[in-house]
C-alpha cells in the first residue's frame, strides 16, 4: 500500500479501505478481525500503523476494540468517508479509490456541458482511476471557475477531500445518471479499454454550499473490472 506526498496518510488509506470493506458488506457486524500482527502483515504495513487506523474506525463507530478478545465490526452509515461518494467498487467489493492525474487546465465551459456553477471558466482535471491496484476507469472533472484553482503538486487522491483543505468548500450531495457511452479518445493506452468502445458510462452534477451545482463530471468505467453500487442504508 504505497504512500506519496500527495496521498492520503497510510493510516487513513487502511482506514478508508476498511470503511468500504464494511459498506461492502466483505466485513460482516461482529465480525473478528484477524490478531494485529497477522492483519498488518496481510496489508502490508506496521502494526503501529494499522492500530492508528483501527484507531480511527474506532472514533467513526466502525470497529468495537474489547481489551483481551480483540476488534469486532460494527456499521455505522454516519460515519464520514473520503470516499463516501466514489460509487464504484470492485465486483467483489469494496477497494481503495486511487487516482493519477493525466492533464489539468484552465478553460472556457465546452457547450456541450450542463449548467453548473457562477464561472465563465472552469478547471478540467482527467484522471485515470484504479480500485487497490486494479485499473478500472477514465474520469473527467469539470469545477466551477468561480470555486478556485487545482495545484496540482497538492491534488491526491481524493478530490473532495482537496476542496476541504484547500478550496474551503465540501461536496454535500450529488446526482448520478448512469448509462453506456464510448471510451474518449484521450483515453490513456493503459486503461483497459480502447478508444471508441461502448461501456458503462457516469455523468455527474455535484452540490457544496450553494444553490447551483458547483462541478460537474463523467466517467468512463470498466463493467468487467468495477461495478456501480448505490446503497441505502
Amino acid at each position: 500500500m504505497p504512500d506519496t506526498p500527495a496521498a492520503l496518510p497510510l493510516h487513513q488509506q487502511i482506514s478508508e479501505l476498511l470503511m468500504r470493506e464494511i459498506a461492502s458488506g466483505r466485513l460482516v457486524e461482529g465480525e473478528r478481525l484477524p490478531p494485529e500482527r497477522e492483519y498488518a502483515a496481510r496489508l502490508g504495513t506496521s502494526v503501529r500503523t494499522l492500530r492508528k487506523a483501527l484507531a480511527e474506525l474506532s472514533q467513526k463507530g466502525m470497529l468495537e476494540r474489547v481489551q483481551g478478545s480483540g476488534n469486532y465490526v460494527r456499521r455505522n452509515a454516519q460515519a464520514e468517508s473520503v470516499y463516501s461518494m466514489f460509487r464504484l467498487e470492485l465486483p467483489e467489493g469494496g477497494g481503495l479509490p486511487r487516482a493519477e492525474v493525466l492533464d489539468i487546465a484552465r478553460l472556457g465551459k465546452p457547450a456541450d456541458l450542463p449548467a453548473f456553477g457562477d464561472g465563465a471558466e472552469a478547471t478540467r482535471i482527467r484522471r485515470l482511476r484504479r480500485l487497490n491496484d486494479t485499473i478500472i476507469a477514465v474520469e473527467e472533472i469539470w469545477l466551477d471557475g468561480a470555486a478556485g484553482g487545482i495545484d496540482p503538486a497538492r491534488l491526491g487522491d481524493s478530490l473532495y477531500l482537496y476542496y476541504k483543505t484547500h478550496l474551503g468548500f465540501w461536496i454535500t450531495r450529488a446526482e448520478d445518471r448512469v448509462t453506456i457511452g464510448e471510451v474518449p479518445d484521450w483515453a490513456p493506452a493503459a486503461f483497459t479499454l480502447p478508444p471508441g468502445t461502448v461501456t458503462g458510462y457516469i455523468e455527474r452534477l455535484s452540490w457544496a454550499q450553494g444553490p447551483a451545482p458547483v462541478e460537474f463530471s463523467r466517467t468512463w468505467f470498466d463493467t468487467a473490472r468495477a461495478h456501480y453500487v448505490q446503497r441505502l442504508i
